[in-house]
Formats: C-alpha cells, structure tokens, sequence
C-alpha cells in the first residue's frame, strides 16, 4: 500500500464522524514532506487541522511509514489553491471566481450554477461607450484550465 493511500485512510477515518469535513488533495513532495489540505462544507478549523495532523503524525510515526524525516503540514485550501472538487464549487456558490482557460484567457465572475461539464458565471461585461452589465456565461469544464476563488472588494 503506498503512503498517500495510507495516509488518505487514517485522515477518513479521523473525520469519519465529521461529514462537513473532506479531503482535498494529499500530496508527498521529495518523501520528505507530506501535505494535507482538508475542507469544509462551512470552512475547516484550525481544531480540525490539528486533529486531523495528531491521528495521521501519530500513526505514521506508530507504523513506520516513511523511513527519514519529514514534515507533516495539514491546512485549508488558501485562495491561491485551485479549486479541484465539486464539494469545493458548492460551497463557493454566489462567490467570485478567477477562470484560467485552455487558451490562457481568463474570465471572471459570480458562480451561480455548476455540474459535472459546466459552469455558469455571471460575468461583467463592458461594451465600449455604455455601462457595464452581467452577463450569464456558460463555460464547458474541459475549456477550463484552472478555477479559484477571487477576492472582491465591493
């Protein structure tokens, strides 16, 4: 069984009892560090990222997992992380998102649907001479290169 496999298991296990709470991405960078970054339908805690490093820590060290030193990071997806799962688009419903799409443009707006091939946005656009006005757009998920959320300032 590989490690991250290993590790997806005991992190599951920890928030068996805790359905708001899911994995994100788990990722072993050069074996000698192991980053875990776990979510919320209502945001994760820094509670829950502690107990979630203590459980996974304790049995690494417990089973011998990983055989030199290594750092153990658990954390949120910050806003410079892409979002990757469809958990992750429901809970940013209403919120501002930064599009990177195939060809390198990108398109910014208000997420106000999603499923398993599109996205809707309520995108801003301004024609030359009037004011601007949003607009929905429906953008295809395999046009999409990268998503995150966007900070607005209003």
């Amino acid at each position: 069984m590989s490690v991250e496999k290993r590790i997806r298991e005991l992190i599951e296990e920890k928030i068996a009892d805790r359905p708001d709470l899911f994995i994100v991405d788990i990722k072993m960078v050069n074996n000698a560090k192991v980053i875990i970054l776990l979510d919320g339908d209502q945001g994760v805690g820094i509670q829950d990222c502690a107990m979630v490093s203590r459980h996974v820590g304790f049995h690494l060290e417990e089973e011998n997992l990983i055989d030199q030193a290594y750092n153990l990071e658990v954390s949120s997806p910050g806003l410079d992380t892409p979002l990757l799962l469809d958990r992750q688009f429901k809970k940013n419903m209403g919120r501002l998102l930064i599009i990177k799409l195939n060809d390198g443009k990108k398109v910014e707006g208000e997420l106000i649907d999603h499923d398993d091939a599109n996205m809707v946005i309520l995108e801003m656009v301004k024609e030359k001479g009037k004011k601007a006005k949003q607009v929905e757009r429906t953008i295809h998920r395999n046009e999409i290169s990268e998503v995150k959320v966007g900070v607005s300032f209003k």
